[in-house]
């Protein structure tokens, strides 16, 4: 038994508005997802029991301001109000106040602490790796804290990990040429790696990126890429014996008509035996982690 969590970064549930939002305007399916859908929904061709749930998520956890991604990140891999505990949202990088959450407290930290494997899917640069940067993310101060290996280019070119841009087709811009993949090649990749593992998380944070710069072709673009990805991902794992979880930390993307993050819920799906029970206690995205854990009997 495991569990997937794809970590999709500022991806809300808007307006279905093709002015606006990017998802009114993409040729989806499984991500084609607004403000007014159900709870629950059914993917196509699963068994009842591996049922897609849906759930309008929570982002602003009761704390005046627009969520942010740092807190909203520790909040998702911890289970811990982050804002409320630091007393507001914070953006950007991880703080010394958040990585004091994230110690020992993260999903990464407590699936290995009960004797699990967990991994970072995400590959880093060599050049990241040899010198550190003093501002990190969250998911690197989480997966630094937890004492796990960082998978490298080299895991990349093995299909043993995948970059921030799935496709590798911003490598380049790195000084790297590996060779461009498909998204279903990627999400294949993916689903063979989460199935080695207790518990795998990948990160996609392109999707923010696209809505702060309110740009409609992009978010296309990237809407459909992840729907291909997402169904690499569905069709190659074992649905069976993994729970994979889509969940985000802010809105941004679904609303072009700002360059700031939303107030909207977010979308949390989760696919797999065992979906409904983990979702059944999701309202908000602190619950996201406990029902991880719950699931992989460790809480």
């Amino acid at each position: 038994m495991g569990v997937l969590l794809l970590f999709i970064d500022g991806l809300g549930l808007g307006e279905e508005d093709p002015r606006t939002n990017p998802a009114a305007c993409a040729r989806l399916g499984r991500l084609r997802l607004f403000r007014d859908q159900p709870v629950l929904v059914l993917a196509p061709g699963l068994v009842p029991d591996t049922a897609a749930c849906f759930i309008p998520t929570d982002a602003c956890l009761g704390v005046p301001g627009l969520p942010q991604s740092a807190t909203g990140q520790t909040t998702l891999l911890t289970g811990l109000n982050a804002p409320a505990s630091v007393g507001r949202h914070i953006n950007g990088p991880c703080t010394t106040s958040l990585a004091a959450l994230l110690d020992g407290r993260s999903l990464f930290s407590r699936v290995k602490a009960a004797g699990g494997e967990a991994t970072f899917a995400n590959a880093y640069t060599p050049e990241y790796l040899a010198k550190l940067p003093r501002f990190l993310s969250v998911s690197t101060v989480a997966t630094l804290r937890a004492g796990l290996r960082f998978r490298t280019l080299a895991d990349l070119a093995r299909g043993e990990a995948l970059f921030h841009d799935f496709t590798n087709r911003l490598l380049p811009e790195r000084g790297h040429c590996l060779p461009p993949i498909t998204p279903r090649e990627a999400g294949a990749n993916l689903a063979r790696l989460a199935q080695a593992h207790a518990f795998t998380m990948y990160e996609h944070f392109l999707t923010d990126r696209a809505g702060h710069a309110q740009d409609m072709v992009r978010g296309v673009e990237l809407l459909e890429d992840l729907e291909a990805f997402l169904d690499a991902v569905l069709s190659t794992v074992d649905l069976l014996a993994t729970l994979v979880v889509l969940a985000s930390d802010h809105g941004n993307l679904e609303d072009l008509s700002t360059k700031r993050h939303t107030r909207n819920r977010v979308p949390t799906l989760l696919w797999g035996a065992g979906a409904e029970q983990a979702a059944a206690g999701i309202a908000d995205i602190s619950h996201i982690a406990p029902a991880i854990l719950r699931h992989l009997g460790m809480l």
